[in-house]
């Protein structure tokens, strides 16, 4: 969510609490000699599993290319570095014993930073390599990737999948982010059991594939679309409403990644080790039904224009076009992109049966209340009377490519046989 080169930081002013945590992951204080390394750690979820170790009495290291933006709390320390640089990340090692690392860095999911291949390669691909690469030097025994639901999704409808699926072939992958990810998740359970250079143990890991993340403070997703509503550019859905996708509160995700990286531990008889793992809060939702609270709990109408799949790919299409001849002068935000309206238009779910039965996790419930009022507080939503705000050059250029796009959707079988 870079080493962490674009980061989801949250602005929330408190340091999260975990009380809502089974007692199995509260129950005890660790030994203060064992410490956990977080590459990404200074994003909005790898600060928030960093909390949430430190409070079960882990030294903690948190390890990306910027700090995070809120306070850090005694017990964890901050290490500045670059993922793509193998030296920057092997100081990160030298505060302590580190027994566990959670490799959460990552870069172009989502927005501008899907178009930009060349770093999304480094940082997925390279970078990935250069954390297995220091943990088989320093011999750390444990290693927790988070991936991605993409890896197995590329525009195809999926029912309550499980990890039995192959691999989506790399070439039919329709953005970078996903591809290379998938590479890099391959590259982290093949090293499963590779011997560690340092010590008598091997490199146990495993990967956990989490759905699109949400929580108080997300930084990533929620305030682009809160900048669409207050913009006036919020003015259609798309798709099927019967289409249904997938999202993990921040905490859940907590929750799995803790769980995953006991059970890599010979105590639990290493079940985890090389196994993928998908992590939701297993309520498949309609997504704009899934954003509707969110919308109506700042003041704003939500919109009943609703248009076609194919339409809206289109126009996301039209939109990464521009954006390609613009980019050199002008590297605005797109929209959306061609691979964001398969992930939010296209059914897509997967069941939690692996993750409870090996790992113990149990999804807790959330809505989306604890965000309206963390926006809220944060000075967003519209008075009671006020009117919808109007921004008649984004809406004029939106309007511009919409038609564009429909007739690119009307011509297209005309143009194909040209």
């Amino acid at each position: 969510m870079n080493a962490q080169l674009s980061r989801a930081s949250s602005t929330h002013p408190t340091v999260p609490r975990f009380s809502h945590l089974s007692p199995v992951l509260m129950d005890s204080q660790r030994s203060s000699k064992e410490t956990v390394l977080i590459t990404g750690g200074g994003g909005y979820f790898g600060f928030r599993l960093g909390c949430a170790m430190n409070q079960k009495g882990f030294h903690v290291v948190l390890f990306d290319i910027s700090s995070p933006a809120q306070t850090i709390p005694e017990g964890i320390k901050f290490v500045r570095g670059d993922i793509r640089h193998l030296s920057d990340i092997e100081k990160a090692f030298q505060d302590g014993n580190v027994t566990c690392v959670f490799h959460v860095a990552s870069y172009g999911m989502s927005g501008r930073e899907q178009l930009n291949r060349i770093l999304i390669e480094e940082v997925n691909v390279r970078g990935t390599d250069n954390v297995l690469q220091a943990c088989q030097r320093r011999g750390v025994p444990r290693l927790v990737y988070t991936s991605t639901f993409n890896v197995i999704f590329g525009g195809q409808v999926i029912r309550n999948g499980d990890e039995s699926l192959p691999y989506l072939p790399l070439h039919l992958h329709p953005d970078h982010y996903s591809r290379t990810k998938s590479i890099a998740e391959k590259k982290v359970l093949e090293a499963n059991g590779t011997a560690l250079e340092r010590g008598e143990d091997v490199l146990r890991t495993c990967a956990l594939r989490p759905a699109g993340i949400y929580g108080p403070g997300e930084q990533r997703h929620l305030p682009r679309i809160v900048s669409y509503i207050e913009r006036g550019l919020f003015k259609f859905v798309y798709g099927d409403p019967r289409s249904l996708v997938e999202f993990v509160h921040v905490d859940n995700l907590v929750q799995a990644h803790i769980l995953a990286s006991e059970a890599l531990k010979a105590d639990k008889g290493h079940v985890a080790s090389g196994q993928p793992y998908f992590i939701s809060d297993g309520r498949p939702v309609n997504n704009f039904e899934f954003f509707q609270p969110l919308v109506e709990g700042l003041g704003y109408t939500f919109p009943s224009t609703r248009l076609p799949l194919g339409l809206v790919y289109c126009f996301a299409f039209l939109t990464e076009m521009v954006h390609f001849i613009l980019s050199p002068l002008c590297n605005f935000q797109p929209f959306l992109t061609c691979t964001e309206v398969y992930k939010t238009g296209v059914t897509h779910y997967f069941s939690l049966e692996k993750a409870r039965k090996e790992l113990g996790y149990e999804a807790q419930p959330y809505d989306l209340q604890e965000i309206v009022e963390w926006f809220q507080a944060h000075g967003h939503g519209r008075s009671p009377g006020s009117h919808d705000s109007e921004y008649c050059v984004w809406g004029g250029l939106l309007g511009f490519l919409l038609v564009i796009a429909v007739l690119t959707w009307l011509l297209h079988p005309v143009i194909l046989l040209l």
